[in-house]
């Protein structure tokens, strides 16, 4: 009987312990994509993610990383060292650079050619922040005149 009880006591304490460990996800979203300067064939873009930790605790990280998709195709994946932490219940703004290859640009360019205009193309980026992972949607609006194709 005492076993038993035992038993029952540290299965609570571990699933107690278990639903301490839970976090809410980050909350990220495109802050901005600044232009950074190419080699070759390829682009370079500094994306700036504002991250959002709705947690009672701070989220160190050491490193990020990232994917992102234009228009359902893969566009540009990033890296960085970056180290910090994003303060309970806060924010911050980190800036991620991205490549870019010949290769993304030109298959976004058909498939823009191809479809009907637009005035904004969605994204969808995915990534890590230290042992976090993150995904987040939306879209970028196209300058004035290139959605209408009567301008």
């Amino acid at each position: 009987m005492k076993r038993r009880t035992l038993l029952l006591a540290m299965l609570i304490l571990i699933l107690g312990g278990c639903a301490l460990w839970q976090r809410e996800p980050l909350r990220v979203s495109v802050a901005g994509i600044e232009s950074l300067p190419g080699q070759g064939l390829e682009a370079r873009f500094a994306v700036q993610l504002r991250i959002q930790n709705p947690n009672d605790k701070p989220l160190n990280f050491d490193g990020i990383s990232l994917d992102m998709d234009l228009a359902g195709m893969s566009f540009a994946s990033g890296v960085s060292d970056q180290s910090g932490s994003v303060p309970r219940f806060g924010e911050i703004v980190i800036a991620v650079p991205v490549t870019v290859p010949a290769l993304a640009m030109v298959r976004q360019a058909i498939g823009l050619a191809r479809g009907e205009r637009v005035s904004k193309i969605d994204y969808e980026v995915r990534g890590r922040l230290g042992g976090a992972v993150f995904e987040t949607l939306g879209n970028i609006p196209l300058p004035a005149g290139l959605e209408d194709p009567a301008h």
